[in-house]
């Protein structure tokens, strides 16, 4: 059964604008232990340095049965895209108030892909209006 793990907290506290599949560099331990379940996407956020496009915060559980070649939990992992989908990321995010952020994690094939999200922050008034818009969808879903 494949996995796939989300980021519900991404929705509540950012408007998320554009959407970008990518690869994952992961160590052998990383990928078991992806395999067994228990990652945590609460800290995680993406950045462009020197040209690349890195995963930071992203919390992977050491696997129990990994012996000294182990990883560490929240190590920064590379992402694999394209040339031409960095240089669109690195013109958006030039721009004021963008930032990269995960927002899901799955098997596709044999490879783990994330999925990026080009993302605004969200002020509170916008929370409060959201959470208006779901509550007034869920009671007119009941009627």
């Amino acid at each position: 059964m494949r996995r796939v793990y989300t980021n519900r907290r991404a929705h509540h506290e950012y408007e998320l604008l554009e959407r970008f599949e990518a690869g994952i560099s992961l160590t052998g331990s990383e990928v078991k232990s992806v395999r067994a379940g228990g990652v945590d996407f609460r800290d995680a956020f993406a950045r462009l340095t020197n040209g690349n496009i890195e995963l930071e915060g992203l919390y992977i559980p050491t696997y129990t049965e990994a012996t000294y070649n182990n990883h560490e939990p929240r190590r920064t992992r590379r992402l694999l895209l394209h040339r031409e989908e960095i240089g669109k990321l690195r013109r958006a995010l030039e721009q004021k108030g963008l930032t990269l952020v995960p927002t899901r994690l799955y098997q596709k094939g044999r490879v783990f892909k994330v999925e990026l999200a080009l993302a605004r922050g969200k002020k509170l008034h916008d929370k409060r209006r959201a959470e208006a818009e779901k509550t007034l969808r869920r009671e007119l879903r009941e009627l």
